[in-house]
Order: C-alpha cells, then structure tokens, then sequence
C-alpha cells in the first residue's frame, strides 16, 4: 500500500498542476475576450472612425490592467447607419505558474451594433 501511495503522489501532483496550468490559459483567455467585448462597446458610442480606434485602444488597454500592449483592430466594422463595430484585441500575455513566467499570445473579438444615439463631440 505504501509503495502504490510513493508511485501514485507524483502523477497526482502533475494532475493538479496540469488542471492550473490549463485554467490560466482559460482564465487569460477571458480577460482577452473581455478586453474585446470593451473595446467595440467604447468605440460604439464614438461619432467618427479615429475617435472609436482611441477609444477601443484606451478601452483594452484600461480592461487588461495593463498587462501587455494590447493590439486593437477595428477592420471589418460597418461605419455606417445601423451598421456594426467589430473589435479584434490580441495580446501577448505572461501566464505565471509556480515561477515559470511564458508568453502565450490571446486573441479576442468582439461585435457590438453601433450606437443608434451616439454622443455628440
């Protein structure tokens, strides 16, 4: 019983430390996704193009704390009446995990309708 317990401990062991590993990366993941969806939010409510990429720029940026120099695009919004505002946030993030610090690069989109009472600059 004794020898069964030694052997098994160190699978269980990299079990659990697979099981954070991965929920970091689900966990980033979802900031990223998150940092998307505020982005076209904030550049929905823009009147003009380069006030919406500002925004969406200063939007991720404010949602990822940070952590990386988030990079917005704003290619394949419709910029017109009743038209849409799509987000592409991609980020290189660090996921630590007991010290070992690596970079995984996260991408998230977003669609959000453009605001039908945009504000007025």
């Amino acid at each position: 019983m004794a020898v069964e317990t030694v052997m098994l401990a160190p699978v269980l062991l990299l079990f659990l430390m697979f099981l954070v590993g991965a929920g970091r990366v689900v966990e980033a993941q979802g900031e990223v996704n998150g940092a998307a969806r505020d982005a076209a939010r904030a550049a929905s409510v823009q009147r003009t193009l380069a006030s919406a990429e500002t925004a969406a720029k200063d939007a991720a940026a404010s949602a990822l704390d940070d952590q990386c120099g988030p990079k917005v695009s704003l290619a394949g919004s419709e910029w017109k009446e009743g038209g849409t505002v799509r987000a592409s946030v991609t980020c290189d993030l660090k996921l630590d995990f007991l010290g070992f610090g690596t970079l995984k690069q996260m991408k998230g989109t977003s669609v959000v309708p453009l605001e039908q009472f945009r504000r007025v600059e």
